[in-house]
C-alpha cells in the first residue's frame, strides 16, 4: 500500500514550522522553517519592556512559504511522493495571543490606519503589560466567581485572554472601538486556512479556551457577562461575541480552501484539525499518557500531564489549568511551567558576556560540569521573568546568593541550571501532592536535545530519570499527529489519540539516570530554595533567612572536604 502523511504546522514565538511526517510510524520526511522578519526576530518590541507583540501577516505568509519548502523537499527525498497523500493538518500556536479582529474576523493590523499599532496586532504570549488588569481579574473573581479561579491555580495572569482585553480597552480607545471581537493565534490560523474564521464561522479549542480564557462547560462555558461587566462594559461585549463552538482537537475545524490549495499545492478540502495551543502538542508528540508527565523545555517551560476525566481530580493551587480535553479527548489537562529556563541562560551568557564575545553555553557547561553539587556555594531563584507556577506572580524576579571574590562564571552559570531544576521540582511535588502520579518524566525541545549538563543536573536534581523525546520537532509532530486524528481510519490515519501516539511517536535510547551522592546534596540544598522561594513569594511566610548563606557555606565546604 502507498503510505499516507500528515502535516503539522508549529506557529512558535519567532518562527513557523511544517513537518510531514508517515502516519505509518511517525517517520520525520520533509520540515522547513519561515522565520518571521518584523521587529526583533518576529516580535515588536518597545521602551516599555513588558510589551510584546506580533504581526499575524507573519502567521500568513508563513505557513504559506514553509508549507511549499516542506512539500518541495518531501518531492525530492521520498520517490513518488504526492501531496494528495496528505491526509489532514494539524495546527499548534503559541497562547495566550490573542488578536483583535473585525466583524469579518479580519485583524486590525491588515487594516492601513493599524498597520503600524502595536496594540492592533497580537498580543504575543509573553507580553506582561496587563498585570494591574490580571491582578483586577483575580481580585472580582475571588469575591464573586471563586470557581473561575480554582480551575486556573488560584490566580489569573497578565499573560492571559481577558488581562490583554482588558488592558487594551483602558488604553487604547481606538483600537477597542474598531475591534468586534478578539480570537486566539490557535484559533484564527486554522480559520484563515479553511476560510471560517467570520465570527458566526469560528470554531476555537477547548485548549486555549479553558487555560487561557476561564471556559468550562460546569458553568457554562465562558465567564458570565454580569462578571465581565463589572470589570468592564466593552470586556462583556466582546464576552458575548466568544464562539459558541468550542471543541477539542480530534475534531475538524474545516477542509482547506481552494486558495489555500493553490498557494501551497495540497489537496483542496484537506481537514484541518482544531487549534491547540504548542507546548500541550509537544505534550502529544513527546508520548504524554497517564503517569507521564512531559516537560517542552526551551526559552520557557511548559509542563504537561493528564488525568482520566472520569477519575475524580481535586483543584491544583498554582497550576495554569485544569480543563477537559485539552491535550487528549477523555483526560483533563493539567498545565503547569516556568516564565524562564533558557531566557535565563541566555541572559547569562548574551547579557553579563562573563567570557567575553567567546563565551558559549557549550564552554560553560563544560566548565560547569566538572563541579560537583554545592561545591560552589551559590543558590539562585528562577524568577528572571516572574514565577508562572506554582506562584503564579510576574513580580517577582531572580535572586543569586553565596557569591566569594572567588566565584567563576561556570559556578554561576551551574547555579542557574540548577535553579531550574529546583523550580521544576517545585512544580512535580505539587501535582503529585493533589493525587497525580508522576511516574515517568519524557523531555522534549532543544535543551532536551543539546544539553546534557542541564539533564543531568534535572536527573540529580528530580532523583529520577530523564527520558527525551525521540522526535526533536515535538510540537510540529503533536499538530501531526493531530492531522491524522482528524482523518480517521477510513482515510489512513487513526480514531484515537492513543492509537496515533502508539504508532508515531517514541523516546530516545539516551536516559540520564540520577547520580544518588548528587541527589542527596540537592535533597539539602533544595531545602534552601524552598526557604527563599516561600520567603521571597509569599505573604504568609514568617521564618528567618539568617543561616541560609551558613547552611550554603556549611554544605561547600562538606562537598569540598575542608
Amino acid at each position: 500500500m502507498k503510505p499516507f502523511y500528515s502535516l503539522g504546522l508549529d506557529f512558535g514565538t519567532n518562527s513557523v514550522r511544517a513537518l510531514i511526517v508517515d502516519v505509518s510510524n511517525g517517520k520525520e520526511l520533509a520540515t522547513a522553517i519561515h522565520h518571521y522578519t518584523t521587529g526583533k526576530k518576529g516580535v515588536i518590541l518597545s521602551r516599555n519592556p513588558n510589551l510584546a507583540r506580533q504581526h499575524p501577516g507573519e502567521w500568513v505568509k508563513g505557513a504559506e512559504m514553509s508549507i511549499r519548502k516542506a512539500l518541495a523537499q518531501a518531492k525530492k527525498r521520498v520517490k513518488g511522493f504526492k501531496p494528495e497523500r496528505i491526509i489532514g493538518i494539524g495546527i499548534d500556536a503559541t497562547a495566550s495571543t490573542p488578536l483583535p479582529v473585525d466583524e469579518h474576523g479580519k485583524p486590525l493590523a491588515f487594516h492601513k490606519p493599524f498597520a503600524k499599532d502595536p496594540d492592533a496586532m497580537a498580543w504575543l504570549w509573553k507580553d506582561h503589560t496587563a498585570v494591574k488588569e490580571a491582578e483586577e481579574i483575580t481580585e472580582l473573581a475571588r469575591s464573586i466567581r471563586p470557581q473561575y479561579l480554582a480551575k486556573c491555580g488560584g490566580v489569573y495572569s497578565s499573560e492571559w485572554f481577558f488581562s490583554k482585553i482588558l488592558h487594551c480597552i483602558r488604553t487604547n480607545p481606538a483600537v477597542t472601538d474598531k475591534a468586534f471581537m478578539w480570537i486566539e493565534s490557535v484559533d484564527w490560523i486554522p480559520a484563515v486556512l479553511t476560510g471560517t474564521e467570520a465570527p458566526g464561522d469560528l470554531t476555537v479549542g477547548i485548549c486555549a479556551a479553558g487555560h487561557k480564557a476561564m471556559f468550562n462547560e460546569l458553568w457554562g462555558g465562558y465567564p458570565d457577562h454580569d462578571f465581565l461587566e463589572q470589570l468592564h462594559p466593552r470586556l462583556a461585549e466582546f464576552g458575548s461575541r466568544m464562539p459558541s463552538h468550542v471543541r477539542t482537537a480530534d475534531r475538524s475545524v474545516g477542509g482547506l480552501t481552494k486558495a489555500w490549495a493553490k498557494k501551497t499545492g495540497l489537496k483542496e478540502g484537506t481537514p484541518v484539525a482544531v487549534g491547540v495551543i504548542d507546548a500541550h502538542m509537544g505534550a502529544v508528540g513527546a508520548g504524554v499518557a497517564t503517569g507521564t508527565l512531559v516537560k517542552i523545555i526551551g526559552t520557557s517551560t511548559c509542563d504537561i500531564a493528564v488525568s482520566p476525566s472520569d477519575y475524580p481530580l481535586e483543584d491544583i493551587p498554582g497550576l495554569c489549568g485544569i480543563v477537559d480535553g485539552s491535550v487528549l479527548p477523555g483526560h483533563f489537562g493539567l498545565e503547569a511551567g516556568q516564565s524562564a529556563v533558557g531566557d535565563i541562560f541566555n541572559w547569562f551568557v548574551e547579557y553579563i558576556r562573563p567570557d567575553g564575545k567567546k563565551g558559549t553555553h557549550e564552554a560553560l557547561a563544560l566548565e560547569a560540569a566538572k563541579l560537583r553539587p554545592g561545591e560552589s556555594g551559590l543558590l539562585a531563584l528562577d524568577w528572571n521573568n516572574g514565577n508562572r507556577t506554582v506562584l503564579v506572580d510576574q513580580k517577582l524576579t531572580g535572586l543569586l546568593i553565596g557569591q566569594t571574590l572567588y566565584t567563576t562564571p561556570a559556578e554561576i552559570y551551574r547555579a542557574l541550571v540548577e535553579a531550574t531544576a529546583f523550580g521544576a521540582l517545585t512544580i512535580i511535588r505539587r501535582i503529585e501532592e493533589y493525587g497525580v502520579p508522576v511516574e515517568h518524566v519524557v523531555n522534549c525541545g532543544g535543551i532536551a536535545d543539546k544539553n546534557p549538563f542541564v539533564m543531568q543536573t534535572y536527573a540529580d536534581v528530580l532523583g529520577r530519570p530523564m527520558n527525551v523525546s525521540r522526535s526533536s520537532q515535538t510540537c510540529a509532530l503533536g499538530a501531526a499527529i493531530a492531522g491524522a486524528v482528524v482523518a480517521g481510519s477510513k482515510q489512513g490515519g487513526y480514531d484515537s489519540f492513543t492509537d496515533a501516539q502508539a504508532a508515531m511517536t517514541g523516546l530516545k535510547d539516551m536516559v540520564y539516570e540520577p547520580n544518588k551522592e548528587a541527589h542527596a546534596v540537592y535533597q539539602q540544598l533544595y531545602e534552601l530554595y524552598k526557604t527563599l522561594h516561600d520567603a521571597f513569594g509569599t505573604d504568609e511566610w514568617q521564618g528567618n533567612l539568617g543561616g541560609v548563606m551558613k547552611e550554603l557555606i556549611r554544605i561547600r565546604n562538606g562537598v569540598k572536604g575542608i
